[in-house]
Formats: structure tokens, C-alpha cells, sequence
């Protein structure tokens, strides 16, 4: 039972911009702490950004500034608005809860060339 599709992924010159999307049921995404993360190659699964419910937000320093995390509950949706695109922003960009994970989505591949 897939719980959690992201979507948005591309190839992007340094400088650019995409919007990553998480589709979820509103079983796993209302009421609770959504969350974005990433997993670069040889890297473990690091968070980047957090949306409560009250829509109070935070972020990794390396992502602040630049990366914009939303939610819109009519379409059970979690986006990430990402700006500025670095190379080091290359990884698979998963979200998911962030108490009480559910099982991880594929995730969308970003590579960011310079």
C-alpha cells in the first residue's frame, strides 16, 4: 500500500528552481508534523525541512533561506519550494511524518549540475 508519492524531481543548472510534491492520504498527513528529507549518495537520510499543523516551520541551516516547505490539506499535498539549486543539493528527496514515520516513498531524484 503506497502511503507517500513524491514527485517533481529533474536535472537543474546550479542557480535554478524546482517545487518537489508529497501526496498523501489524510490519514498520515492532517494533524501531525510533515517533513522533508534527503539522502545524498553514500549519505545517510538527513531532515531539511519540518511544517506543523499550525504551520509554524523549520530547517536545516543548509537548506535555510532558500528552501520553502507548504501544505495544502485540501489536496493532502506537502510541497517543497526550492531555490538557489547548489550541487550539493543532489539527493533523493523523500517526505514523511516527522514522529511516527510511515513507510518512505521512492522519492524524487534532484541533480543539480554546476
Amino acid at each position: 500500500q503506497v502511503q507517500l508519492v513524491e514527485s517533481g524531481g529533474d536535472l537543474v543548472q546550479s542557480g535554478g528552481s524546482l517545487r518537489l510534491s508529497c501526496l498523501a492520504s489524510a490519514s498520515i498527513i492532517r494533524g501531525v508534523i510533515m517533513g522533508w528529507y534527503r539522502q545524498a549518495p553514500g549519505k545517510p537520510r538527513e531532515f531539511i525541512a519540518g511544517l506543523t499543523p499550525a504551520g509554524t516551520t523549520n530547517y536545516a541551516d543548509s537548506v535555510k533561506g532558500r528552501f520553502t516547505i507548504s501544505r495544502d490539506n485540501a489536496k493532502n499535498t506537502v510541497y517543497l519550494q526550492m531555490n538557489s539549486l547548489k550541487p550539493e543539493d543532489t539527493a533523493v528527496y523523500y517526505c514523511n511524518r516527522v514522529q511516527n514515520q510511515v513507510s518512505w516513498g521512492q522519492g524524487p531524484q534532484v541533480t543539480v549540475s554546476s
